[in-house]
Order: C-alpha cells, then sequence, then structure tokens
C-alpha cells in the first residue's frame, strides 16, 4: 500500500513503513568506498554475472511460486529471510535451502535500522540468525537492512562480526505491486554487468506481488539472451554463505 510517498508493510501484525525514497546514490556509493567488501551495492563490472535477490521471505502465497520458476529455469538466486515468517512458515525456509539458494539475513521483524540504537539493530540481525540457524543449520554472512537504511556504527558492528551488507544497483520497484511489464522493464533498463537485482517474494498484508512472479522467467530468459549469468550472490561477491566460515572462495571482494 503506498500513501503519501511512503510504502507500508505488515510483518506479522507490526507496521513497518520507510520513505519512497529514489534509487541508490552518492550516500549508498560512499557507503560501498568506505566499508569495501562489507557494504556492497553490486560486484565489479568485469563480469556479466548478476544476481536476483528476494526479500521479505519466507511468504506462502509468493515464495513457492518464485521457487517453482527458479527451479523451472535452473536458476540459484538469493533470499533474505524475516525472523517472524520463517516462524510461521520453516518448512518454506527449509525447502530455500533444499533447492540450493542463498539464504541472507533480513532481520527478525523489518524495522529501519537507521531509526533504532545498535543493540536494537544487534538484537534483530541474532535473533533472525539463530532462528535460521535452528532451521537450516549455518548463520548467514549476507545481511540485507529494511529498506536498505543503515548506519556507519551499524555497519562498524557488522565488518567486526564477519558479516556482508549487500544491498542492490537495480530495484524492480515490485513492492509498488506493478504489472509484470512494469517489474521486466525496471529490471531489463537498469541491469549492468555485477548488479544485483532487488525483487520480492513475500509482501504485506494484501500486497500483490503476482507481477513479479509473472515477470521473472522473462526477466531470467532476457538476462541470457543478452549474455547475462544469474548466480547467487555468494558466487557473485565470491564469499561464503556461513558467517561462521569466514574463508573466502576466492580473493576478497573489492580488493585487487
Amino acid at each position: 500500500m503506498v500513501l503519501l510517498g511512503a510504502v507500508t508493510l505488515l510483518f506479522s501484525g507490526l507496521v513497518c513503513s520507510a520513505a519512497d525514497k529514489p534509487p541508490p546514490g552518492s550516500e549508498w556509493s560512499e557507503l560501498q568506498r568506505r566499508y569495501r567488501g562489507v557494504f556492497v551495492l553490486s560486484a565489479p563490472r568485469e563480469s556479466r554475472k548478476v544476481a536476483l535477490t528476494f526479500d521479505d521471505v519466507p511468504d506462502p502465497r509468493f515464495t513457492p511460486q518464485v521457487l517453482d520458476v527458479l527451479n523451472t529455469k535452473h536458476v540459484r538466486a538469493t533470499f533474505f529471510v524475516v525472523g517472524t515468517r520463517m516462524l510461521k512458515h520453516p518448512d518454506l525456509l527449509k525447502r530455500i535451502d533444499r533447492d540450493g539458494h542463498d539464504i541472507g539475513n533480513h532481520s527478525y521483524s523489518h524495522p529501519d535500522f537507521s531509526r533504532i540504537p545498535l543493540d536494537k539493530v544487534q538484537q534483530q540481525i541474532i535473533r533472525s540468525e539463530e532462528i535460521v540457524e535452528k532451521l537450516v543449520g549455518f548463520k548467514p554472512k549476507l545481511v540485507r537492512p529494511p529498506y536498505g537504511e543503515i548506519r556507519p556504527a551499524q555497519l562498524d558492528w557488522a565488518k567486526q562480526q564477519g558479516y556482508t551488507v549487500v544491498n542492490w544497483d537495480v530495484d524492480s520497484r515490485d513492492w509498488r505491486q506493478l504489472t509484470a511489464d512494469e517489474v521486466f522493464r525496471n529490471v531489463t533498463s537498469a541491469v549492468r554487468p555485477g548488479s544485483v537485482i532487488l525483487m520480492h517474494a513475500g509482501g504485506g498484508e494484501g500486497q500483490n506481488l503476482l507481477g513479479t512472479v509473472q515477470a521473472l522467467p522473462r526477466i531470467i530468459d532476457w538476462l541470457r539472451n543478452h549474455h547475462y549469468e544469474p548466480v547467487p550472490l555468494t558466487e557473485l561477491l565470491d564469499v561464503r554463505e556461513n558467517r561462521e566460515d569466514s574463508t573466502n572462495l576466492f580473493p576478497p571482494f573489492g580488493l585487487p
């Protein structure tokens, strides 16, 4: 639901809202420069690999449909999970893991991190992390703050704890309940080599993401026809999925 320039979503009875902000600009770019390898918008542009990422899961209305498309297209993606939703739908989380997709942490109850103190952010991340570990056996290294909002002090803590915070450089804007054509255009008009693409496979009460489900196979076909390779974030960024395994697959992302 979009009201007065704000998007409002409901997560397990908690209303969360954030201003409808423009695509990432100089502030995010500066954070990526300052927190190299810790705060990420995209991968280096040399590779034509891109990552499809899906927020606000698991959601029984849309997550299974997205998983079915990815399975049919033989594509691995990344899902950023919300703690309260994992507790309600643990089997869906297990399916995401079983199907071979990356799992990232999207907080316990979806607050705006920029509006809460560091200790509350820590609680949000750790509480959600503990649920993932209990259900699928590992602590996610990847974190995406709700609405992409995060403060430098919070990134300092994330760095100390070994997290990689991943926002995006391509916004499908599917949370606006767009048509499949609109979602398709938003992605294909902005994607570049190394892009991290933001989509949603879970929504608020009454939110309709069928446009995302219907656009997804077309987006995958378009990417492949234009010589892009959709991969999970761990492959795009050369990092492990498990935070407790700090060894990178390759030289650390963002370093020569």
